[in-house]
């Protein structure tokens, strides 16, 4: 199995339909922090992601 201790991507700010998954099939979830993120003149974001462990899962559910 290989780790990833760092991702570095680009948003660029462009309708594609029903959009590209970034992880495929199969992939072992696992928590992401944000180290550092800019944005261009051009609207695009760039951004720098490391592992954090485990993830956390919540809900959107509103309270009663």
């Amino acid at each position: 199995m290989i780790w990833v201790d760092e991702y570095n991507l680009l948003f660029f700010p462009i309708a594609l339909g029903s959009g590209k998954r970034l992880f495929g099939k199969g992939t072992v979830p696992a928590a992401l922090e944000l180290q550092a993120s800019r944005t261009t003149s051009t609207g695009v974001i760039m951004a720098s992601y490391r592992r954090a462990g485990r993830p956390k899962y919540g809900s959107f559910m509103l309270e009663p």
